[in-house]
């Protein structure tokens, strides 16, 4: 297998776009902190890759949930400081999956600037089928929180039904999982408690509950997940070992015939006795 090309450098002008904020804004969260500096190339340019792609949008993503900037440079500093693009994209999910829905509208030029390429027309059939986004007038309605992970799903050798295939697998067990768990929280948590309890307030605070269960649900569920998906890729893919040679049996030279009372010569030809 192939190893993927490494995603180009970006520039801040490419950087603001692909993120969907301004130079300003970016050069803004630099000074504060909450961005790692750029590598500095040819002319003093600086450029930006994946890992500031990512990093811009857990900052908004946290900012959106109504984090304060002191707050988010907590919650920054916390993190490791050898966490990859991917692993930032995690976090960003796990802030985002308990969020609002992100959509949003936007023309084809807007959606291409986001995306940080073109999209030909059938590219945009396979975002659609996968629920990335929708045509709406004479633009698309488009899901943000998927928007990125639809484009990298564009240039992956594989095909798109079996990507479809995926997603359908996806949405039929985290649906699954979502119904149990609820299921399990009404019938174990919240009908005792509603049953036993006469209070309003605390009727309320326990409704309040189950909304700030909601990201630690999630976390679970995506650290599940990561395990389990681990273990069967090693079951699935692990290296079969090598099958054994047989290694040649030793022989003891055996004697051949020679003149007539005289000892044989000896060969190497015969099996050891």
């Amino acid at each position: 297998m192939t190893d993927q090309a490494p995603e180009p450098m970006l520039t801040v002008d490419e950087l603001a776009a692909r993120a969907g904020v301004t130079v300003r804004t970016v050069r803004f969260y630099s000074t504060r902190g909450l961005l790692p500096p750029p590598v500095i190339g040819p002319r003093r340019v600086g450029h930006y890759g994946p890992e500031h792609l990512s990093r811009l949008a857990l900052i908004e993503e946290l900012q959106h949930q109504g984090m304060t900037l002191s707050a988010i440079e907590r919650y920054l500093d916390a993190l490791p400081d050898d966490l990859s693009a991917h692993d930032l994209a995690i976090h960003r999910a796990l802030v985002a999956s308990w969020a609002p829905d992100a959509a949003q509208e936007a023309s084809r030029a807007e959606l291409e600037k986001r995306a940080g390429r073109g999209l030909s027309d059938t590219d945009i059939k396979r975002l659609t089928a996968m629920s990335v986004l929708a045509a709406s007038g004479d633009g698309f309605r488009v899901d943000m929180g998927l928007l990125r992970l639809g484009v990298a799903l564009l240039d992956v050798p594989i095909a798109h039904e079996t990507i479809l295939a995926a997603r359908t697998v996806l949405m039929e067990h985290t649906r699954s999982a979502a119904h149990e768990l609820t299921a399990l929280f009404r019938d174990e948590v919240w009908g005792p408690f509603r049953e036993g309890e006469s209070d309003p307030e605390r009727v309320e605070s326990m409704k309040a509950l189950s909304a700030h269960m909601q990201p630690m649900v999630v976390q679970a569920l995506v650290t599940a997940f990561q395990r389990s998906l681990k273990e069967e890729l090693k079951a699935a893919f692990v290296s079969e070992p090598e099958p054994e040679t047989e290694t040649e049996t030793e022989t003891e030279p055996v004697p051949e015939p020679g003149p007539a009372g005289a000892p044989g010569r000896a060969s190497d030809v015969g099996p050891r006795a």
